[in-house]
């Protein structure tokens, strides 16, 4: 078979692809192998494949594929979260655009539609993972939504509740307005905004005399119910006690005093609205303040608020100005930065509201899941992030489970009339315990009705490594206790709290044992200007066409080459472009060897048998290095020593070595030696470059049913010989010494040299048969003294020599050291003129000291060189 000249990876990739499904390589059934387990962090069922997917997939493939390798029974257990708050988003403008408005629809109506969506479109980011070669177990995927994953959430919900960790009441959230719904703290995204500060003068009751407070939000002033000043505030100690009139409502409020007061923010009086301000609402519970909610669930004025009734809040910030003034209350507006909170989800301003909602305790469970981490029976990876885990842990806020939505899980609780309530899994199983818990025998499944909300996303998905296996209906099944706990979570640092805390949690709570054993944290893909990628900024590729540009081998190696645990990675195409032409590479090796024709009857070169030596000890070398770059989870330093390897040792050093004169044969040992040291490389390449390494598999030799690279052996490090590898490095330098020789004399390749060595302690190099053949020489001889008329260059401190070839100019070679070392000389005396002056010396900084002392050494080196040489020419 021919082998094309140029790598085309759209021949490859969907051909291997489909060969690997076909033949189920990805599927995975308890068996007596070790199992190596790996959950997706499920993408919103809304998604597309954006540059921190291909990073995060990139990374558990590259694992899940080397576990294969290792023999182990490796399961990827792949799927996609409903995301309550996107999904519901995407279908209402859906329906909008239908002309239907979700108000004028059942619950069922509208989930039927929703479901209608998520069989539509719901699975095009698993599809797009395909493409980029992603080794998932498809047959196993799950959805949040599922019904054993459904049922599984409804039963920790009741179980929770149950045991009195799950509880109601009325509490400060933070509200979506446009979503309708609360979120929690972590899906708030605070950003630095433009502002007003607005100057507003309250009226003291029964004086003539005002007290001055300064706000960013005036339209909230119609939910005041107090005045707040520091204590020790000599400005402000004749008001405390006192009331004030809330301007345009002309609402008496007191005047408080309270030490979380900035005096430096303002004018050191803070307004207090306790129904739309997190800090507000502590002050107003400390001093025992009325609570007025001013807002409707969309943002718009209620009736609370007297004035501007239904108009958005946005609105009456810029009416309730122009009121302030006209009534002369408003002292003055200045510009003013300040950090504004916006829904992860649809970007809306966060409202802080008194809402009725459902909570999760979250203390209890916080302890062993911290402990876990700390004690290491959990590794992160970096493990700077145990800091940052172990603050937020011993800071946990009760957790609100609620989301007032109708996409999600439904929470089970039924409300009699009078609005007492059952926790139960159904309505029949509502009813059995009202009838009990109440005494009522003759209550009907009409007089229930259960509650409206559904749970917060995040609610499925900390149950998502036990769910996914069915763990919590049926603990102790065959699978759960195969696959669980799992190895490796691939995430990001920003769910640390979101998911992997909970995650933790819930294991523990009810597996009894850690979920998985490391976590290894990516960082944010960012551009190169280092800005996080989003449409917003039109910055972020499209993944998919840097598939197609570039080959997902190509991609998914620019993509690892610079993402180191948890940092950053400034992400450049030019990274995917050197991807690519390393496929080419591997490529033309491959061309290169299907090239030769081996002949059993030729002994093998000396200089061969050295570079097999050297290969198998520079292989081990290697391996052991990426095997110790695995177990601390170093990928891009695993991949970066497979591809030196590759390039340098096999592709630079290695087939130039052992490669036979053009068109003669080689002799069998050697080719046999290649060919097994190519598959040993592939296979190492395989996790990092699935498809181009299967392709090379099979066109190295005829392969038998099943023979594949995806299920080959991983290669195990053996013992090498390390100072077999610093003579080849010597011999190297050598190389590389007499083709500069070439390079600066113009010598052209195909002439033959001689090369003559110092005698001395460092004069021997069993690498001499490979020197000759990479350098093209006659011969290497010993000799006592330095021979007239040579070229000279050093290996450390051995002195080597190069008669002149009869293509070398001797004159016109003199004259061109000479020139060199008389401007060497000159560059030098500048340096020392700079270093002898004590005040450079004293008052220039280090560095730049360091620098000149630098060019001083570098410049004596040269000159010492340059007399070597002109030595040898006279």
């Amino acid at each position: 078979m021919e082998i094309p000249s140029k790598y085309n990876p759209a021949a490859t990739e969907d051909k291997w692809y489909g060969y690997w499904l076909e033949k189920k390589y990805f599927h995975s059934e308890p068996d007596e192998r070790e199992p190596y387990t790996v959950v997706i962090p499920p993408p919103n069922v809304t998604g597309v494949l954006h540059m921190g997917h291909m990073l995060n997939n990139t990374l558990q493939d590259v694992l899940v594929r080397r576990a294969r390798m290792q023999g182990k029974n490796a399961c990827w257990v792949p799927g996609t979260d409903h995301a309550s708050i996107a999904t519901e988003a995407k279908v209402v403008n859906k329906l909008k655009q239908e002309g239907i408005d979700k108000d004028d629809l059942s619950r069922d109506e509208f989930l039927a539609h929703a479901w209608e969506w998520k069989e539509k479109h719901g699975g095009i980011i698993l599809e797009q993972l395909k493409k980029l070669g992603a080794s998932c177990d498809w047959d196993r995927t799950r959805f949040t939504m599922d019904e054993a994953l459904y049922e599984s959430v409804i039963d920790v919900f009741i179980d929770l509740y149950e045991k009195g960790l799950i509880y109601r009441g009325v509490r400060m959230v933070n509200w979506d307005p446009q979503a309708q719904t609360a979120v929690s703290d972590e899906e708030v995204i605070h950003k630095e905004v433009q502002s007003k500060l607005y100057y507003l003068r309250y009226r003291v009751e029964g004086e003539d005399d005002f007290l001055t407070i300064a706000t960013t939000r005036p339209e909230t002033i119609l939910g005041d119910t107090a005045v707040c000043v520091h204590p020790e505030d000599e400005r402000f100690k004749k008001y405390v006690g006192k009331k004030v009139i809330v301007p345009l409502v002309n609402r008496p409020v007191p005047v408080i005093a309270d030490e979380y007061v900035d005096r430096e923010f303002g004018t050191g009086a803070l307004k207090i609205t306790p129904a739309h301000d997190v800090h507000d609402y502590e002050i107003g519970q400390k001093h025992h303040l009325e609570s007025i909610d001013i807002f409707n669930d969309d943002g718009t004025m209620n009736e609370a608020a007297q004035l501007y009734v239904g108009k958005d809040r946005f609105a009456v910030r810029k009416e309730i100005v122009k009121d302030l003034e006209a009534a002369g209350s408003l002292v003055k507006v200045e510009d003013y930065v300040n950090s504004v909170g916006f829904s992860e989800r649809t970007d809306a301003v966060i409202e802080p509201k008194l809402s009725m909602q459902w909570f999760l305790k979250m203390k209890e469970l916080a302890r062993p899941a911290l402990e876990v981490v700390e004690k290491d029976e959990i590794k992160f990876h970096p493990a700077k992030f145990k800091n940052t885990y172990r603050h937020w842990m011993e800071n946990v806020r009760d957790w609100n489970i609620s989301r007032q939505l109708w996409w999600g899980q439904r929470i089970p609780v039924y409300y009699l009339p009078d609005g007492r309530f059952v926790v139960a899994k159904s309505v029949e199983e509502a009813l059995e315990k009202a009838r009990k818990q109440f005494d009522l025998p003759d209550l009907k499944p009409a007089d229930l009705k259960q509650d409206e909300d559904v749970m917060d996303t995040w609610f499925s998905s900390w149950l998502w490594p036990i769910s996914v296996f069915d763990g919590i209906r049926f603990p102790d099944n065959e699978e759960i206790r195969y696959y669980y706990p799992t190895n490796d979570l691939v995430t990001g640092p920003d769910i640390i709290f979101f998911w992997v805390a909970r995650m933790i949690m819930a294991g523990l709570e009810y597996r009894k044992e850690i979920p998985f054993r490391n976590v290894y944290f990516t960082g944010i893909v960012r551009d190169k200007l280092g800005r996080k990628m989003s449409k917003t900024l039109g910055n972020s590729p499209d993944p998919l066409e840097l598939i197609k540009k570039y080959g997902a081998d190509g991609v998914r190696v620019g993509m690892l080459l610079t993402a180191p645990a948890g940092n950053d990675l400034p992400f450049d195409e030019a990274l995917c472009e050197q991807g690519r032409n390393f496929s080419n590479k591997i490529w033309n090796a491959l061309r290169l060897v299907k090239g030769w024709k081996a002949d059993a009857a030729l002994e093998t070169p000396e200089h061969n048998k050295l570079a097999i030596a050297w290969f198998e000890d520079k292989l081990n070398e290697t391996l052991a290095v990426i095997e110790k770059n695995f177990a601390t989870y170093r990928i891009s330093d695993a991949l970066m020593a497979t591809y030196k390897l590759i390039w340098d040792s096999f592709c630079s050093w290695y087939l130039e070595m052992v490669k036979p004169a053009y068109q003669q044969p080689i002799d069998g040992y050697t080719l046999e030696k290649t060919l097994a040291f190519f598959e040993a490389l592939m296979k190492m390449l395989h996790p990092f470059m699935p498809f181009i390494t299967e392709e090379i598999w099979h066109l190295l030799r005829d392969r038998q049913e099943g023979d594949d690279i995806i299920v080959a052996s991983m290669p195990q490090s053996q013992p090498f010989d390390a100072e077999n590898l610093k003579a080849f490095e010597r011999a190297g330098q050598i190389i590389l010494g007499i083709r500069n020789l070439r390079k600066e004399k113009n010598i052209p390749n195909k002439e033959k040299l001689e090369l003559k060595v110092k005698a001395g302690e460092t004069a021997r190099c069993k690498f001499y048969p490979v020197v000759i053949k990479l350098g093209n020489l006659s011969g290497v001889e010993t000799v006592d003294e330095k021979p007239d008329g040579v070229l000279v260059f050093t290996v450390g401190a051995q002195e080597f020599y190069v008669p002149l070839a009869e293509s070398v100019d001797v004159e016109a070679e003199i004259k061109k050291i000479e020139e060199e070392l008389n401007y060497t000389r000159g560059f030098l005396n500048s340096v020392m003129k700079k270093l002898s002056n004590e005040r450079f010396v004293n008052n220039a900084p280090a560095a730049v000291v360091e620098k000149e002392r630098k060019k001083q050494a570098d410049a004596e080196a040269r000159i010492k060189v340059l007399e070597e040489q002109l030595k040898g020419l006279r």
